[in-house]
């Protein structure tokens, strides 16, 4: 697991290495991107810490909620190649609410997520799911580019998950439910902020994961039979967001948790980057590739990687 942390670090600290050196001058407040490009902003915020910035220049609320829906369809007749008739759309939500006066600043950010693909001779199977919560607290110090923070948020599921890697004789193996698992962690430290693009964390925090179904209880860490476990530790997060050429915009992410009571290498790293390209007003593409480590549910890195487009409306 060392391997892939410390990939992941020299990474995303060459990204900032690399921006810091040439582009400088070039930076784009994050609170502007949003004035002008709401409609881009739908993205997955399925993390241990939130990616949540309150803009310098805010005073008082700004609400901002966006809606996305994404589809795609194949049909195949008397095709030589071969192929699956297929059926998939995908409905997405975020609402960000910010407020700042004077040295505090508070932001609310919200995500939910849904899929279905419907497979001829396969029935329909779930290709994304997500209920994400997450709010955070800041104090800033006399040097800005310096806060305390503390963090409460919450993730979990809509609807059951399945493997689907059995036998044809064989049902599918139920891995994941509604509030099964479901986390909430809490996180107070400090954070640095020397540009508009870039933020390092690091802090104290607490996680707690609940599975209300027993029959997955050992699936996420926790003993047979149990329902809920908490562990004490401490977190680190470094983010990148940033304009990186004409209508797109690069959002990078290295979130950890380290539990306390267990030896470092079970320390749970979340590695997300996302493309986003706008197309015109309403419709967007993007690229998404996310790295999961987490010893509980298995040793293996998990990956995940979403090419998509559609369109997204601004609410508010």
């Amino acid at each position: 697991m060392r391997k892939y942390l410390l990939a992941v670090l020299f990474l995303l600290g060459f990204i900032f290495l690399y921006y810091s050196s040439g582009f400088a001058q070039e930076a784009i407040e994050i609170s502007e991107l949003l004035e002008e490009e709401k409609d881009i902003s739908v993205r997955d915020m399925s993390r241990i810490n939130s990616k949540v910035v309150v803009a310098d220049t805010l005073k008082g609320w700004r609400v901002d909620w966006v809606g996305g829906l994404n589809g795609a369809q194949a049909s195949y007749d008397n095709w030589s190649q071969g192929g699956v008739n297929t059926v998939s759309v995908s409905a997405s939500t975020v609402l960000n609410a910010k407020y700042r006066k004077n040295k505090f600043a508070y932001a609310l950010a919200t995500n939910l997520k849904y899929g279905k693909a419907k497979l001829e001779g396969e029935g329909t199977r779930k290709t994304d799911d997500r209920i994400a919560v997450n709010n955070k607290f800041s104090y800033l110090f006399s040097d800005e580019s310096w806060s305390a923070f503390g963090n409460i948020n919450f993730s979990t599921q809509f609807d059951q998950g399945f493997n689907y890697d059995v036998a044809d004789d064989e049902d599918p193996i139920l891995i994941s439910k509604f509030f099964a698992p479901a986390y909430f962690t809490q996180i107070a430290g400090i954070a640095y902020n020397p540009t508009d693009y870039f933020t390092a964390e690091a802090g104290l925090a607490m996680k707690e994961t609940i599975v209300t179904d027993t029959r997955l209880s050992t699936r996420y860490g926790l003993d047979e039979g149990e329902k809920f476990r908490f562990e004490p530790g401490y977190s680190l997060a470094l983010n990148f967001e940033k304009k990186v050429f004409a209508n797109v915009r690069l959002i990078s992410t290295v979130e950890t948790f380290t539990n306390l009571q267990r030896h470092v290498d079970n320390t749970d790293v979340n590695f997300s980057n996302e493309l986003i390209g706008k197309i015109n007003n309403f419709m967007n593409m993007s690229l998404q590739f996310v790295m999961i480590y987490d010893s509980d549910y298995n040793r293996e890195v998990q990956i995940k990687q979403v090419l998509s487009a559609g369109i997204s409306y601004s609410i508010l």
